[in-house]
């Protein structure tokens, strides 16, 4: 919707602060396969914010690796303002290049180019900000820029990253910033790191204004996890069960017993059992054996680890025990599992 400003909402956004000297500049480069919802969540945002401000307050150029349309995840290709080669440069036609974001996609461990990587570390260099959407982030580790940044990633790949780059704090959160670098879990979640820089370049009231306009109930936290624990749907019913869940996702590699877990929740293991009975309809042991198992085949999926290693990363103390479980669960062997990975997952995902 294209609605102009309403004239007491400009009122509103005066009475609330001081308007920025001049727009924030964002140069966003899209990588083949990128997320359309997670590109559009991230600019629409803007573009609302400049409709409801008197003055320009963000000016947007989407850019590519050359100057042909790229293709995103859903097959639509999109036009591109500039390319990466043209930001290289001091000044691109008065484009001044505040802020950097990367919207990547799949298969991401062939998108880091040379070419890619040589911009994304130049760029760094010159200590402009750098926002990482979706599996982008994927990308800034591999390129070694993060360090010991504490990040994010969409949660399909949490797993995976986790055991991949050691030196990066992981977090499971729909957005993180820290320092130069902020990285999205991407998708709707591209929306909620908008709206941040957006209250922070021109005040919370446009931000809030920006989420009144997209109907959308206020921005969420950064901090928000991006899938909550599995039993999040019973926490009106029992915080308990909920805690318990949260603590079995918390301990996948070293698995705690039930009566620890229990302890922890604050509970006896028959309490434990009975809330799981009601609420779940299988035993706690069945649900923790499942978490672990769905984290196994994260990682047998989005990765080359030897079996033996994802078996281990798991809390599982032999190969056999772990493709019995595994089969149990989901039908297949581990083998099985990775043979019918699709073709892009290959070499490449067992180093950084």
């Amino acid at each position: 919707m294209n609605a102009p400003a309403n004239i007491q909402t400009v009122r509103a956004i005066e009475a609330g602060g001081t308007v920025p000297l001049r727009p924030l500049d964002l140069a966003i480069v899209v990588v083949q396969g990128f997320s359309h919802l997670a590109l559009h969540a991230y600019i629409e945002p803007f573009r609302i914010a400049n409709t409801l401000s008197p003055v320009p307050l963000f000016r947007c150029q989407i850019a590519g690796l050359s100057d042909r349309p790229v293709i995103g995840a859903n097959g639509l290709a999109i036009a591109v303002d500039t390319t990466t080669e043209d930001l290289s440069a001091a000044n691109c036609n008065g484009f001044r290049f505040d802020h950097l974001v990367i919207v990547a996609g799949e298969p991401v461990h062939q998108q880091l180019t040379p070419q890619l990587n040589a911009f994304l570390r130049s760029v760094a260099r010159r200590g402009i900000s750098i926002s990482a959407i979706g599996t982008a982030s994927w990308l800034l580790a591999e390129s070694g820029l993060l360090g010991d940044t504490r990040c994010t990633i969409h949660w399909s790949r949490l797993a995976a990253f986790s055991e991949i780059f050691h030196r990066p704090r992981i977090r499971d959160s729909l957005f993180v910033k820290d320092g130069q670098y902020s990285t999205c879990a991407g998708e709707l979640a591209a929306f909620d790191l908008a709206v941040d820089l957006i209250g922070s370049h021109a005040g919370v009231v446009i931000a809030q204004e920006v989420c009144r306009h997209a109907t959308v109930d206020g921005q969420r936290s950064g901090s928000n996890r991006q899938t909550g624990p599995s039993g999040l749907a019973f926490a009106g019913v029992s915080e308990k069960l909920v805690a318990a869940m949260q603590v079995m996702e918390e301990n996948v590699e070293v698995p705690l017993t039930m009566d620890e877990v229990a302890k922890v929740v604050g509970i006896s293991r028959r309490q434990l059992e009975r809330l799981f009975a009601t609420h779940i309809g299988i035993t706690p042991v069945r649900h923790y054996l499942k978490i672990r198992v769905d984290r196994a085949r994260r990682l047998v999926e989005g990765t080359r680890m030897p079996l033996i290693e994802v078996a281990i990363a798991c809390g599982f103390v032999s190969a056999s025990h772990f493709s019995k479980c595994f089969r149990v669960i989901h039908g297949i062997t581990p083998q099985q599992c990775r043979l019918a990975l699709p073709a892009w997952v290959g070499p490449g995902l067992d180093s950084c």
